[in-house]
């Protein structure tokens, strides 16, 4: 019985000594955040990228890895400790123009979202990219057609307070901004958060080619498994030091990842 009885108590003493180790924190997500440029050089790129790293690291979230290419964006092993999308949770584009990517790196992009569940997110001119690419148009929900006021004060109507993106947001607010119009953009296709108060600005302007008075600003849809988080604002640098809009964005992150709330 005296074997059985050491035994008894060495699984009594390891059951205690694990019950009392502190509880591991959770494994911190990566994100991808992309700044390549290849059309309108935005000055604010350097405050968006630099707001998801910060944003990360204040909340020990996510660690955030800034690059201005596009290599990452494979499946294929990469040498010299270079990561591949198998390393990323959620990828963020401020980007613009044709971007660098082959075919290889568009098909990666696509599946990371659309069959391993991963997240997607673009601000601004994020939706001013690849449009020689359609499905890219698909994954974000539009393109930039112009924008026809360009800088204004404007007034936002909160459509979604329920989603934690938006849940901090006040019915409507105002914000100074340069505020896009989107093409190849339905609502069919995507979940509308905020959108530009249409009676607030001039529908007359010779650049407004939407007949359906639909200016929306910040959205969020589902692309197969993945999550896809879209938001329009972040021209000015000065968007992107507003507590709101951070807040903004780390609900939109966390949502991505499909982080707790």
């Amino acid at each position: 019985m005296r074997p059985i009885r050491l035994l008894l108590a060495a699984l009594l003493l390891a059951t205690l000594a694990s019950a009392q180790q502190p509880p591991q924190a959770p494994k911190r997500k990566k994100l991808l955040a992309i700044g390549q440029t290849k059309g309108f050089q935005h000055d604010s790129t350097s405050d968006g990228l630099a707001t998801l790293w910060k944003i990360g690291k204040e909340t020990g979230l996510w660690d955030t890895y800034i690059r201005t290419d596009t290599q990452l964006i494979t499946k294929k092993k990469l040498g010299a400790n270079a990561k591949n999308l198998d390393y990323f949770d959620a990828i963020f584009f401020y980007t613009s123009g044709e971007l660098d990517l082959d075919d290889e790196q568009k098909q990666a992009l696509l599946e990371f979202v659309r069959t391993e569940g991963k997240g997607f997110m673009a601000a601004h001119s994020g939706v001013d990219t690849l449009y020689t690419w359609p499905e890219y148009g698909e994954l974000v929900g539009g393109y930039f057609d112009l924008h026809p006021w360009n800088q204004i004060k404007a007034k936002i109507i909160n459509e979604d307070p329920k989603h934690p993106a938006t849940a901090h947001f006040p019915p409507d607010f105002f914000l100074f901004d340069e505020i896009y119009q989107l093409k190849n953009y339905s609502r069919d296709r995507v979940r509308v958060l905020m959108r530009l108060d249409a009676d607030s600005v001039d529908l007359t302007n010779k650049n407004v080619r939407r007949t359906d008075r639909d200016f929306a600003v910040s959205w969020v849809r589902n692309y197969g498994r993945g999550r896809v988080f879209v938001s329009t604002l972040g021209h000015r640098s000065e968007i992107w030091e507003l507590p709101q809009v951070q807040k903004m964005w780390l609900e939109a992150t966390k949502w991505v990842m499909n982080l707790p709330k």
